[in-house]
């Protein structure tokens, strides 16, 4: 087996190099629209007025790009739910593609349990997706899809199966590039419906297509948006153990009784910049698609900027960053959406790290803190710098490249989050 663009393949004809971002950028869903409320309350059988249950966003992966198409393979995408609920549906992505994508089936399953390098699937909880009745679909280019509500019961903290078999060459693949988790594919046609995971021979560090989750839940406490960049990817923690900050905060917010209990949306793209584009397309640029197109977004966290700071062609203003943060603020506030802006952590001894650009830092530091930007702030950089040098993180939370964060560090950063910030806000913002 060989790895080929970050796939490790049998075949060496599976993927092709990664083709340039393209597409449009402004999300237009067809199929199943998404809504942020849920359906209203129906009677039972005994006439009973049943309570009003509410869709709410569980898990997100941000279309960070596209990769080579995958013809003739079935791709098993392995996602992690934040909270459950008694029906899912999945979106599928196309928005950076430049042809129709072609879908020949789709599924859903829960993974099996403590195998999170497993294909194999829970017996009796494969599932058709579907969208408007059909089990096969088109996706035109530029494009979202939202499939029919299925009615399964989706706990929280589950990894489920997405599969998606593309019979024919449908373009460049939308695709989440850092998934952190092992996904797999099947290179010889429609295996979607497998239960076993046996021809599912060949893996890959990418999620392709499938874009977001969303659960049926009783409550409706909503959802919180993580928008950053490869600190909230999870550069850094360890693969195919969900131990992103994120990851750790949705931990702590299922510990709240269920009507706080946010699911939590990463929207982290490795590589992100606030104004210019990076690896994908800017935060300001994406922030409809993956902020404000998410299902009941009550509270979102913007954790961007330090590749505006370190990567060329470098911010040497303060104030471009602040009005980045303005922005994104008044158009959330304009959704009712409340906002969190996380500091700046330093990045000395990283190769980019300069004196000029730590001054720019705390100038943006500074900036989070005291400028009346945001509903609240959470410190990151008080949490996690050296005191004895502060433009340097702790040892203790440093895998070794002085910007990302290990295990040990993306705990410290969750764990510093007022979860009132969340939840509060989140009440008042409805």
């Amino acid at each position: 087996m060989v790895e080929v663009g970050r796939v490790a393949v049998g075949r060496r004809d599976a993927c092709r190099a990664l083709t340039a971002v393209a597409g449009a950028l402004v999300l237009t869903l067809t199929g199943t629209a998404v809504a942020h409320g849920g359906p209203p309350a129906t009677a039972d059988r005994a006439g009973t007025r049943a309570a009003p249950r509410h869709w709410t966003g569980t898990w997100e992966a941000a279309a960070s790009g596209t990769a080579a198409p995958l013809p003739g393979a079935s791709i098993r995408n392995v996602v992690r739910t934040s909270v459950g609920g008694t029906a899912v549906r999945v979106r599928i992505s196309n928005r950076l593609g430049t042809l129709p994508l072609v879908l020949g089936a789709a599924t859903l399953a829960k993974q099996r349990p403590n195998a999170p390098k497993s294909p194999g699937a829970v017996s009796g909880t494969m599932r058709t997706l579907t969208f408007g009745g059909r089990k096969k679909i088109t996706v035109p280019a530029g494009k979202d899809v939202v499939s029919d509500p299925l009615t399964l019961s989706v706990p929280a903290a589950t990894n489920l199966l997405v599969t998606l078999h593309t019979p024919g060459d449908s373009g460049p693949a939308t695709y989440h590039r850092d998934a952190l988790q092992t996904n797999f594919l099947a290179l010889d046609g429609n295996r979607a419906t497998e239960v076993s995971g046996a021809a599912y021979k060949a893996t890959t560090t990418f999620w392709y297509y499938v874009t977001g989750v969303d659960v049926l839940r009783p409550q409706a406490p909503g959802s919180v948006v993580t928008l950053g960049d490869s600190l909230t990817d999870g550069s850094g923690s360890t693969p195919s153990a969900n131990r992103r900050w994120p990851d750790r905060l949705a931990e702590r917010l299922r510990a709240l009784p269920a009507e706080r209990r946010q699911g939590v949306l990463n929207a982290g793209v490795a590589g992100n910049r606030l104004l210019l584009e990076g690896r994908g397309p800017s935060a300001l640029a994406r922030f409809d698609a993956d902020v404000l197109s998410r299902t009941g977004v009550r509270t979102l966290i913007v954790w961007e900027g330090v590749n505006d700071i370190k990567s060329a062609p470098n911010q040497t203003d303060p104030a471009a960053l602040g009005a980045a943060y303005r922005e994104i603020v008044r158009r959330a506030h304009a959704r009712g959406i409340r906002v969190v802006g996380a500091t700046i952590t330093p990045f000395g001894g990283h190769g980019s790290h300069t004196a000029a650009r730590e001054r720019v830092r705390r100038s943006v530091n500074q900036l989070i803190r005291t400028g009346g930007l945001f509903d609240a702030v959470a410190d990151f950089d008080a949490v996690v710098r050296d005191p004895s040098r502060p433009d340097r993180m702790r040892a203790a939370y440093d895998p070794g490249d002085h910007l990302h964060f290990n295990d040990t560090g993306m705990r410290a950063l969750a764990d510093s989050i007022d979860l009132t910030d969340l939840t509060d806000l989140a009440d008042r913002s409805r």
